[in-house]
């Protein structure tokens, strides 16, 4: 069985790109998250068309999580199974973007899908360190460890993916030093994934790639970040032990990052269970390869180099 995970940035804007990514990786089930749709707005028989069940929980404008499943669905939960979320259509009364409480956003969906219990999840951003967003976003974290101590069990088949906002270590990181002291790199974030591993989590990538580096699943937008590899990976797939010892393979597409359209700032994440799934080509030789070309120190000399070295010379057989 593979398992996918990918911030799609808007469900609506990427249908395009989702079309061609499952049928390049043919995933049994697909986590998606940041979908900003609201649940009657959710391209269910587009799905259908597709080969897969889509199960939806959203809001409007913002957020959002949906599970697109070969295999079915059973035992639903939303949220945490807290209640209903808050109405962030276009047009709900009082709210904007600043109106923030973790607790009423659509950020967790999770069924049983072929006989596992898949967790979707789209952790808060955090903003800026010390900030009510950043304070939410520990307190959202905490609220997920006590859902996994009071109704589940590290013996049950569970993968609880999605966008983490958070990185696990110093190498998920494209620059441990620049990014130092910003959200998704702090220690407070960190411990919170920690207490997931220590619950009795795994990361499956890092299960089946324990030695591979320098490859990303979040760039931002800006200013050639993606071409230089300037990433994080934040968008992970935590198993617990009985689903860890079925992964067989993991990779991000880096592929699935570029355009056109405009693309996800995000790339999918998938894992494969029991066996290999359909194979592709996610890019990453290639792509690593230029960059290292593109940025390796030159031994030639600059003609402003040899000109001050001539000038030097000179001025020392003058002198």
């Amino acid at each position: 069985m593979r398992i996918a995970t990918w911030n799609v940035n808007s469900l609506k804007a990427r249908q395009d790109a989702l079309e061609k990514w499952l049928a390049r990786a043919e995933p049994d089930v697909l986590l998606m998250q940041e979908t900003k749709l609201a649940d009657e707005d959710a391209p269910v028989m587009w799905f259908q068309m597709a080969g897969y069940e889509l199960l939806h929980h959203g809001e409007g404008r913002w957020n959002g999580v949906a599970i697109a499943s070969r295999v079915g669905f059973d035992d639903i939960i939303t949220n945490f199974g807290d209640g209903p979320v808050r109405d962030s259509r276009s047009g709900a009364s009082g709210l904007d973007e600043e109106d923030f409480n973790p607790f009423d956003e659509a950020r967790m969906l999770s069924a049983v899908c072929g006989g596992v219990r898949i967790v979707c999840l789209y952790a808060p951003n955090g903003r800026v360190v010390g900030s009510p967003f950043y304070e939410g976003k520990l307190r959202w974290f905490e609220r997920l460890r006590r859902w996994l101590d009071e109704t589940r069990s590290t013996d049950e088949p569970l993968v609880l993916a999605g966008d983490y906002n958070v990185t696990p270590a110093d190498e998920d990181v494209w620059d441990a030093v620049k990014a130092h002291g910003g959200t998704h790199v702090s220690e407070p974030e960190r411990e919170a994934l920690a207490s997931l591993r220590e619950w009795g989590l795994a990361d499956a990538y890092r299960i089946a790639n324990p030695d591979v580096r320098g490859r990303f699943s979040w760039w931002d937008y800006r200013a050639g970040m993606f071409h230089r590899n300037e990433g994080m990976r934040i968008d992970l797939l935590y198993v617990t032990r009985s689903v860890g010892s079925r992964v067989v393979w993991s990779e991000i597409d880096r592929e699935a990052r570029k355009g056109p359209p405009i693309p996800s700032d995000h790339a999918p994440v998938a894992v494969d269970l029991d066996e290999p799934g359909k194979p592709f080509n996610a890019g990453w030789d290639d792509a690593l390869a230029r960059i290292a070309a593109r940025t390796r120190p030159s031994s030639r000399k600059s003609p402003a180099q040899v000109r001050y070295e001539a000038d030097r010379q000179e001025r020392t057989r003058g002198g």
